[in-house]
């Protein structure tokens, strides 16, 4: 049962109008008439046997009140009521007494030997009582003794008597601890429920969450990339136009705005995709959002790579930061990437340590895409700076360096905007895939980026992350 379901529980059983109030309303103005009957029954039957016995008749009706009336008790002290019972029947009081005991006795949760022992003693007292009453009668009458007789209606009165609120209350007793059982396991049921729909609540934010940022570093990294190759272009082309000069210089301009503008838009878009899983967010708009939203980084993954001189070639494989296999890009794919930087005015060695080999798709690509966002934050941070790509491959990782210098003073800046999101994105990558990432500021006034990935992630590894 959840927490508010017993807050709710425990104030149905303290409201003056709640089930269990009312249950225990009935079941004490049940115990009340009973023991009123009781009570009375007794009375009569002490007042019949002080004139049968000639004893005096106040102190027996007294008696027989006083013992009536403590059936009143016999939900708390069933075992008292029930010696209490077995205790009278010599003088023959307690009819009504010794039945509803016995039933309650057999109802409650005392031991059953106990109450097979009491219900024993009980048939025992009956049908001794029963059969001197029946011998006394017969003698009375001045017949024929039959033995055999009197002990039949003996034993038949004193079972009678007996065995069917002894067994009434067994049955009563049985039904009622399964009720509690079954209402027991219901709760525990209940609560378990609740447990794993929050649980699974808890996952689906989770694993919502993933996605967003997934969706949002795929998108930084195949678009910010590219676009910030444009501005730099631009830049160029605004730099060094001949023909023309006044309208080759608005032309490039417009082209650097409109990459200024597309970053600008993207990392606006990359916040909130980042926003926190506290913001209340609709469960469609969010889960269409999240399918538009791969859709285009799909698509924006699967169209064109800007190649070399501005010429345009379609991922199929055999360009850069494809795969043969088309799962995204992967090392073989660093050279071009390395020649685009080149062409865009930026000075950039590519070295290459240890025998190459092929790795899993996700380590691949996500080699690929810390050297494609470190030289990008280059090209953004450093404008003129030389940069050096230093790719190891070791016996059970790879490990990759890129470190440029600092900024040639000379060097006009693109004015690229900044979201910080980059950095970010490749440290996730590579924790993901449960290697080490480390940046920051080198004694020369430069930056470096170093990345440490295991080699043996499975392709499946790492997908929370999205390669």
């Amino acid at each position: 049962m959840t927490t508010t379901g017993a807050i709710a529980e425990a104030g149905a059983r303290g409201a003056p109008d709640g089930p269990w109030w009312w249950a225990r309303r009935r079941s004490m103005v049940l115990d009340v008439v009973l023991a009123l009957v009781s009570a009375l029954e007794c009375a009569a039957e002490g007042a019949a046997f002080a004139g049968e016995h000639r004893i005096p008749m106040v102190p027996a009706v007294v008696v027989g009140l006083l013992v009536g009336a403590t059936l009143i008790f016999r939900r708390r002290w069933p075992v008292a009521v029930v010696l209490l019972g077995i205790a009278i029947t010599p003088a023959e009081l307690g009819f009504l007494l010794g039945i509803v005991g016995l039933y309650t006795l057999a109802a409650s949760d005392v031991p059953r030997r106990l109450t097979v022992i009491l219900a024993g003693v009980s048939v025992a007292g009956t049908f001794a009582v029963t059969l001197a009453k029946f011998s006394q009668n017969v003698a009375d009458d001045g017949g024929p003794q039959d033995l055999w007789a009197m002990l039949f209606f003996s034993t038949l009165v004193a079972l009678g008597l007996t065995a069917p609120p002894v067994l009434t209350g067994l049955y009563v007793g049985a039904r009622r601890r399964l009720v509690e059982s079954l209402r027991e396991r219901a709760d525990g049921l209940e609560r378990e429920l609740s447990l794993l729909a929050e649980r699974a609540e808890e996952r689906a934010v989770w694993a919502r969450n993933e996605e967003r940022t997934r969706i949002a570093r795929e998108m930084h990294d195949v678009v910010a990339h590219r676009v910030s190759l444009m501005v730099v272009h631009a830049a160029a082309l605004q730099a060094v136009a001949l023909k023309d000069p006044e309208k080759a210089s608005r032309n490039a301009g417009l082209v650097g705005d409109m990459g200024r503008q597309a970053l600008t838009e993207l990392r606006e878009m990359l916040g909130v995709l980042r926003t926190s899983s506290e913001e209340s967010v609709p469960e469609a708009a969010s889960a269409a959002d999240s399918r538009r939203l791969a859709e285009v980084a799909a698509a924006a993954s699967a169209r064109v790579t800007a190649g070399v001189g501005g010429v345009v070639r379609p991922v199929d494989g055999s360009v850069a930061g494809g795969s043969a296999q088309g799962d995204g890009p992967c090392l073989d794919g660093l050279e071009d990437l390395v020649g685009q930087s080149r062409a865009a005015g930026m000075a950039v060695e590519l070295s290459v340590e240890g025998e190459e080999r092929s790795y899993g798709a996700r380590v691949e690509s996500t080699a690929y895409r810390v050297v494609q966002e470190a030289l990008t934050n280059v090209h953004k941070h450093a404008p003129g700076a030389k940069a050096v790509v230093r790719v190891a491959h070791r016996g059970g990782e790879v490990a990759l360096q890129v470190e440029n210098g600092p900024s040639d003073g000379g060097a006009a800046a693109p004015g690229l905007p900044s979201g910080g999101n980059g950095l970010v994105g490749m440290r996730e990558r590579v924790s993901a895939l449960g290697g080490v990432f480390v940046s920051g500021a080198t004694d020369a006034g430069g930056f470096r980026v170093s990345a440490v990935i295991p080699a043996g992630v499975a392709d499946g590894a790492g997908a929370a992350a999205g390669a």
